[in-house]
């Protein structure tokens, strides 16, 4: 028996509650194979256009208003629908990710989190006439690389809202997140091509450059609080073996747990290559990109969540010992909001792995999309359904005392 059956919701509201889970059941199928199409048609970063498409079809059939693109990214979406009480009351945003890793397609399961978030929205119209308010849908693309969300932000897609919710993958679950503080950064030396036998000394070697540089933040780690990261990769290291390297191109993402520290690494970075170039007499290009904040969880939302998820028997597990980064993150200073995680697996396993790609698509998976997309709906009727509640998230977001 399904997980949504065989339990009774979380008070208060337990009959909106349980119509909710009867309606993601209900459409149980619907919701899965938009999980499994996503999942097997990996579409990197900016470049969702069909599980773009097919996210606004499925909100569209179930009487969303939907604009697609939204804002100025293509593969953005937003759908938005009108409580059956009016519009008087509070704007919930259900999110959804559906970006792929390039080269492993969906290793972090942002299949799942389209179609739960899909699931919710799904749930959230079919009892709609016990609220006033709006639901308001965000599919929400470059949650990898770019930081969709952001460009989202800056498009007033997210103005409005009271709450943003959202859900990931894990293997263990918990509602506390503590990302890092992130940034893309690109970096282009700049050298001169000269024949590598007969006359490399005319040449400037763009390559020692990016080596230099390599090393150097080799180096640099040893000195660096546990809570940083740096790490990268070299996308062009030249073209031929006897041409030196005019040009050479590298994506580093440098990372902290501590905002204000993440400034100190960015500087120190671009010095780092500055230097190397003028260890080897080359230019370099450096642009930052993407970036994603620390969290700013809402524990007036997440106190629901973790509610909620007790009813069907899931176990809140504390903070997660690992950490990467999200974009959802940036939102969440914005807008009261959540990020939880739900298992996808009963076994410890990686994300961005081929073990965790594979996961996002099993049964075990499926039942996780599901719960999500019923647990995000229940949280939404708490808030739909006692606007002090949102006013409580609010006086918190804002630091009011009595929170």
């Amino acid at each position: 028996m399904s997980v949504l059956a065989d339990h009774q919701p979380a008070a208060p509201f337990v009959d909106a509650k349980a119509a909710a889970a009867a309606a993601v059941e209900a459409a149980r199928d619907e919701i899965l194979d938009l999980s499994h199409r996503i999942h097997a048609t990996p579409e990197p970063a900016f470049e969702e256009v069909q599980a773009a498409t097919w996210v606004a079809e499925t909100i569209r059939a179930h009487g969303f208003e939907v604009e697609h693109p939204a804002g100025r990214l293509a593969t953005a979406v937003r759908g938005r629908l009108a409580g059956g009480l009016g519009t008087d009351g509070p704007r919930i945003g259900i999110l959804a990710e559906y970006d792929a890793l390039p080269g492993l397609g969906h290793g972090c399961g942002h299949n799942t989190m389209a179609a739960s978030g899909v699931g919710a929205a799904i749930a959230l119209a079919a009892v709609r006439d016990l609220f006033a308010g709006e639901i308001v849908f965000l599919g929400t693309p470059a949650e990898e690389r770019g930081s969709g969300k952001q460009y989202m932000l800056e498009d007033g897609l997210f103005d409005g809202l009271d709450a943003a919710l959202l859900y990931h993958p894990c293997d263990r679950n918990h509602v506390d997140i503590a990302p890092l503080a992130s940034e893309d950064v690109s970096v282009v030396f700049h050298g001169l091509q000269s024949h590598a036998a007969s006359e490399p000394w005319e040449g400037r070697n763009a390559l020692d450059a990016m080596i230099a540089l390599f090393s150097s933040v080799g180096l640099w780690r040893q000195q660096l609080p546990p809570h940083c990261r740096v790490h990268g990769i070299i996308q062009e290291g030249g073209t031929a073996a006897n041409i030196i390297p005019d040009r050479t191109r590298a994506w580093f993402m440098i990372r902290s747990a501590d905002q204000a520290y993440y400034e100190v690494m960015k500087e120190r970075f671009r010095r780092l290559c500055e230097a190397a170039a003028i260890a080897a007499d080359v230019q370099v290009e450096v642009e930052f990109s993407g970036f994603a904040s620390t969290m700013k969880t809402s524990r007036v939302i997440a106190n629901r969540w973790v509610a909620n998820a007790a009813a069907y028997g899931i176990e809140d597990q504390g903070p997660d010992g690992t950490s990467g980064s999200t974009d959802m993150a940036n939102v969440s200073w914005a807008v009261p909001a959540i990020h939880p995680d739900l298992a996808i697996t009963d076994v410890p396993t990686p994300g961005h792995s081929i073990e965790f790609r594979d996961a996002a698509a099993r049964p075990r998976a499926d039942e996780t999309v599901l719960l999500a997309a019923t647990l995000v709906a229940q949280t939404a009727l708490d808030l739909f359904l006692d606007p002090a509640l949102v006013e409580r998230a609010w006086r918190e977001f804002r630091g009011d005392a009595g929170a």
